[in-house]
């Protein structure tokens, strides 16, 4: 039996080179499909990744699960791991609670056993998360700490209840991305410089946002926006039958310099955003005629949910609000557009006669 982080570590540094030919993989994040794909390269014949929810509530990402089940690892769902199965010092299996999901009172979800299975292994590694861990820190020395054990922390200074002592990322907010850690990485030492200087940690400039136009001449911009509507182009990866002979392989072999660059131009331009100057529109339609994804349309106001069905391409996505424009001078008509869709190509702006759409570079 395998903690997961610290087996891939162990493989790595080449400590592990085998494992049995039963192996369980308990998880379903990215690190148990760096261990179900590890433990095929070093032996394994039969590798099951076991979860305890469905599929959809998996952490993992796409780009991990897909690969390790295209190399036929079996992926087993609702399965609660309870107990190992040992006989004569040996492991041989492990036993599952077999689960049913439904939606409790509360909204969420509540599990049911209907069930039991014991599954024949030889190897168990289990990749079920990690968790902060400060034994080292005493505990009577004015640092607080939560219920999940993690510290206190000020969300705006990033501050702990120890004056000058400040933490971020997972340590303080808990499991989150790398984006996020980044931010409280800045945002700290914004916090540090003020301490040292005696300033006020808590004056912090506002948020806001500042546009800029991105266009350069009249058909011209500071950023690529070609739209090329060729099909993703998938990674070349190594043949099936040579990725388990030596685990230093690397499956995806890349693009090409010259397909690089042009996968690359598939970029949504994510710091540019379009803006419309309702003022300006002459309702030509010549923005919609151009628009690739068919996110824009010009049509009487009316609620949101009927605009949502109105859009040639259906704005599905009520968790990202319409832009509805003021009221156009010509007919009181408004101009609606869906941010989920729009790929931010810009070929509205460059088609419009009367610039009422402009790309524009945002920073915060």
């Amino acid at each position: 039996v395998f903690i997961g982080i610290a087996w891939l570590e162990s493989v790595a540094l080449e400590h592990i080179d085998s494992v049995g030919e039963r192996v369980l993989i308990i998880g379903g994040g990215n690190t148990a499909m760096d261990c179900c794909r590890s433990s095929l390269r070093l032996g394994g014949k039969d590798v099951k990744v076991l979860y305890r929810g469905s599929r959809d509530r998996m952490k993992s990402s796409d780009w991990e699960l897909e690969p390790a089940l295209e190399e036929e690892v079996e992926l087993v769902l609702n399965h609660s791991p309870e107990e190992y199965i040992v006989e004569n010092g040996k492991l041989v299996g492990m036993k599952f609670g077999v689960l049913e999901w439904e939606q409790g009172e509360n909204g969420r979800l509540k599990s049911t056993k209907v069930g039991e299975v014991v599954i024949p292994c030889d190897t168990v590694i289990l990749a079920i998360g990690q968790e902060n861990s400060f034994p080292w820190v005493e505990r009577d020395i004015g640092l607080d700490f939560d219920e999940w054990e993690v510290p206190v922390v000020d969300p705006t200074t990033y501050e702990s209840t120890i004056s000058g002592v400040f933490f971020g990322g997972d340590s303080a907010f808990g499991p989150k991305n790398i984006i996020e850690a980044v931010e409280h990485g800045h945002q700290a030492a914004i916090s540090m410089h003020k301490y040292c200087h005696n300033e006020s940690l808590t004056e912090r400039l506002p948020y806001g946002m500042n546009l800029v136009t991105a266009k350069m001449g009249l058909h011209e911009w500071t950023f690529s926006n070609d739209y090329g509507y060729e099909n993703r182009v998938d990674v070349p990866t190594v043949p099936m039958e040579r990725r388990f002979k030596d685990i230093n392989i690397e499956v995806e072999l890349g693009f090409e310099p010259g397909q690089f660059k042009k996968e690359v131009e598939r970029c949504l331009n994510c710091d540019i955003q379009t803006d419309f100057a309702a003022e300006l529109c002459i309702e030509c339609d010549a923005c919609i005629d151009v628009c690739p994804v068919n996110c824009l349309m010009i049509s009487e106001n009316a609620d949101e949910e009927v605009l949502r069905k109105q859009i040639k391409t259906p704005a599905n996505n009520v968790e990202q609000a319409l832009f509805v424009s003021e009221a156009l001078p010509q007919t009181a008509r408004v101009m609606v557009k869906d941010e989920d869709v729009c790929i931010h190509c810009g070929l509205c702006a460059e088609r419009c006669p009367t610039a009422a759409f402009d790309m524009k570079k945002f920073t915060l």
